[in-house]
């Protein structure tokens, strides 16, 4: 007998077992339909996708759009179905670029033409029409020497380039939608009768491919302009240009010829002269309250003690402050609905003295600043008895930094917010990106074990909730700042790789975090390590994760 669980974990269903029947049949079969809204699955603690087939005695866990395997598989079969779209109505010679995140959807780039508005109708149109069909997605998993043929036979060089600069890829799926094949590296939906929920928007110069998010509840989110967030990605396609990376195949082509060095001195220059900018215009606005907020392994220390130097350098004395100093006490932390404590929301930060204090401190008067014993946790005065005077800036972070009721008591004239959030530009391939949730959750796997003697199981497990915090305590607030700070540096999958491989695979199959652990290391398969990184400077952001900091720690 095979079991069969439904997303949230309750039982659904069990079933005979039956040789060469999908995971996606058996499930049809036994329980009349598939589920709404399931895109993959799990079987015991590893991942797999729809079309797979179960064994005698298996438990599968069906995964919705709250699970990062089941999101991936309707956002990879989502641009296989755009490009399909694309392909009919344009022509099979035009190039589609898959590039980022923005907006609850992907930023792609149709190359070779300009899409009109009447072309992107028609591709909307094509790709319900196809869903409305309902056509099997077939695919193939095939190993490093038929990908290779398949590429060089289809005239794939993007891709082809990839797995001939890392002997690491050795397997990739071959879909076929019609006529349409692609290759990809993750499982795909069975079919497009899977895919109804999408919308096409256009913005500025490119297309956004949009669709539900893990907490929009099935539902596609209203669409919000984010130009901050789009101006950083030009930025940092700008700046890729400059250094000529890409994709992997350029960083592991660079590395290969010894040309590290020039790659991290070059990435690090731009960093230091970004952060000089914010810095001037810091001072030219005569700002006086900076808010530094960014979610989970950003760089916000790092990036906060590089602006103060900054700062120094042009005449300016900042004071340094971080928010985790303004918590409440532990008697007074307030409560989640499980009774736990809440750390993680704004309720947890004491914003009556915070605001009290700032303001006090601009009007040149001596403040006793608490400074958090985590150990007690509670505030301790005493230590921080402190005075500015009217030309000292403050600069604080922390996660809360962009939230309104943090400093709604504070003169908005004072105030200068920074966003900071790594937007890894470096891509797979042309279709294959790295989320930069997962940059973060490498940084986080790889600080936790040098810093705080956590495994990488442990951070996995702890990441979904860390990220469902930053969704109602971070993201809602990006827009509200007036600078983004792109603390991706082109060279750093690289770096992690070397780190967090080895972290990742003593992760056994036993583990929850199996699945997770087991798609990063699919992802860090397109990149060679840089074994040698003691050209990065000792005061990088990427130094406060992989250590030898002189900025923190």
């Amino acid at each position: 007998m095979i079991k069969i669980f439904n997303k949230d974990g309750t039982p659904l269903c069990e079933c005979a077992f039956r040789e060469h029947t999908s995971i996606e049949q058996l499930v049809k079969d036994a329980a009349g339909k598939m589920p709404e809204n399931i895109y993959s699955c799990r079987i015991g603690n590893h991942k797999h996708g729809l079309t797979d087939f179960a064994e005698d005695g298996d438990e599968i866990t069906l995964c919705g759009m709250n699970d990062p395997m089941g999101s991936l598989a309707y956002q990879t079969s989502l641009c296989f179905l755009y490009i399909k779209a694309v392909h009919d109505i344009l022509g099979t010679d035009i190039p589609v670029r898959i590039a980022n995140t923005l907006n609850n959807g992907l930023l792609t780039k149709v190359r070779k033409v300009t899409v009109s508005e009447e072309d992107l109708q028609k591709i909307t149109a094509r790709m319900k029409e196809l869903v409305a069909l309902d056509l099997p997605i077939r695919s193939r998993k095939v190993g490093r020497e038929e990908l290779i043929r398949f590429l060089k036979e289809n005239e794939r060089s993007e891709q082809l380039d990839l797995v001939l600069s890392s002997e690491e890829v050795d397997s990739a799926y071959i879909y076929q939608l019609e006529d349409e094949k692609q290759s990809f590296y993750f499982p795909m939906v069975p079919s497009t009768g899977y895919l109804k929920l999408f919308e096409c928007v256009r913005y500025k110069n490119a297309i956004i491919l949009r669709y539900p998010s893990s907490r929009s509840g099935g539902k596609i989110p209203p669409f919000e302009e984010q130009p901050l967030i789009y101006n950083a990605f030009s930025e940092a396609t700008r700046w890729d240009r400059i250094m000529g990376v890409h994709y992997a195949c350029d960083l592991n082509d660079r590395i290969r010829a010894g040309e590290s060095e020039d790659l991290i001195l070059m990435s690090e220059a731009l960093h230091e002269k970004r952060i000089a900018e914010i810095a001037q215009a810091i001072k030219i606005k005569n700002k006086r309250i900076i808010l530094i907020a960014g979610p989970s392994s950003s760089g916000k220390t790092s990036f906060a003690k590089r602006l103060c130097i900054q700062l120094r350098v042009i005449g300016l004395r900042p004071l340094y402050l971080g928010t985790d100093d303004y918590f409440h006490d532990d008697d007074e932390t307030p409560l989640l609905e499980n009774g736990e404590k809440d750390w993680e929301s704004i309720r947890a930060v004491d914003t009556e003295l915070f605001t009290s204090n700032m303001n006090e401190l601009l009007q040149g008067h001596k403040v006793d600043l608490p400074t958090f014993d985590f150990k007690l946790h509670r505030k301790v005065f005493g230590q921080r008895v402190t005075a500015i005077d009217s030309s000292q800036p403050i600069v604080i972070e922390g996660i809360h930094g962009l939230n309104p009721q943090l400093t709604e008591g504070i003169d908005d004239s004072e105030k200068y917010k920074i966003y900071i959030s790594p937007l890894i530009q470096v891509r797979i391939d042309i279709y294959n990106r790295i989320p930069n949730s997962d940059l973060r959750c490498l940084r986080r796997i790889i600080r936790d074990n040098q810093f705080r003697d956590h495994t990488a199981e442990e951070t996995l497990l702890r990441w979904k909730s860390v990220r469902d915090g930053e969704e109602v305590n971070i993201f809602p607030y990006t827009e509200l700042a007036d600078e983004y700070f792109n603390s991706c540096c082109i060279y750093e999958p690289s770096v992690n790789k070397r780190y967090a491989s080895r972290l990742l695979k003593q992760i056994t199959d036993e583990s929850p975090a199996y699945g997770e652990a087991q798609r990063l290391l699919q992802l860090l398969k397109a990149f060679v390590p840089m074994e040698d990184d003691s050209a990065v400077p000792n005061n990088s952001l990427i130094r406060e994760f992989i250590g030898g900091s002189v900025l923190v720690h």
